[in-house]
């Protein structure tokens, strides 16, 4: 990968990563609701997931899923509907020391499977592997397109994940958690909207 190309991937990367969507507002409403330290499994199942979903993409599936209106289509209105039920379950969440026996922060492994069926996250998956990885060397440029996503991933999932606990210290009664909720249900809704008008 040429040098003079790292500045555009790392803009791009802060900019898909960094901005509001399913992952930022999901990992900001497990940090409000559960704390840092219980979301750290979600936070790096979101950190590693996308850039292993990337290095797959980049040297398997990228070609398959330009050229397959189904699978795309399938992946699209399959990821919305599932951010719609995320979504509730974000506006109907306990918080933090919840009684409720289903309430709880995401999984390792759920975050990491989440990015195969999240609409934005298969739009970065494909626009970085398109722009980033050289038909002449599709290992090594894979490779380092999911390191960058890995290594700034990590700060934008610890972030948001900090942010939902920070703005937890303001929650303190029921009524301001279930608005703050319903805001970030209401994020991933926008999200869902803005990846379904492409």
């Amino acid at each position: 990968m040429p040098l003079e190309t790292l500045p555009a991937l790392t803009a791009l990367a802060i900019a898909t990563l960094f901005t509001p969507g399913p992952n930022n507002a999901m990992l900001a409403a497990s940090g409000a609701n559960f704390g840092f330290r219980r979301t750290i499994p979600h936070l790096l199942g979101v950190a590693a997931g996308f850039p292993l979903m990337l290095l797959i993409v980049g040297l398997v599936l990228g070609g398959l899923f330009q050229t397959s209106a189904v699978l795309r289509e399938t992946l699209r209105w399959g990821g919305a509907v599932l951010l719609l039920w995320i979504a509730w379950k974000i506006m109907n969440s306990g918080g933090i020391g919840s009684k409720r026996a289903d309430a709880r922060p995401m999984y390792f492994v759920e975050a990491v499977g989440f990015q195969w069926i999240n609409p934005k996250a298969w739009s970065m998956a494909v626009a970085a592997t398109s722009q980033f990885i050289l038909p002449s060397a599709p290992v090594i440029t894979a490779a380092i397109v999911a390191a960058i996503f890995l290594m700034l991933g990590l700060g934008s999932a610890a972030t948001w994940t900090y942010a939902g606990q920070a703005i937890a210290r303001w929650l303190t009664t029921a009524k301001r958690l279930k608005v703050f909720n319903f805001v970030m249900a209401g994020l991933i809704v926008l999200s869902i909207i803005e990846i379904l008008r492409h």
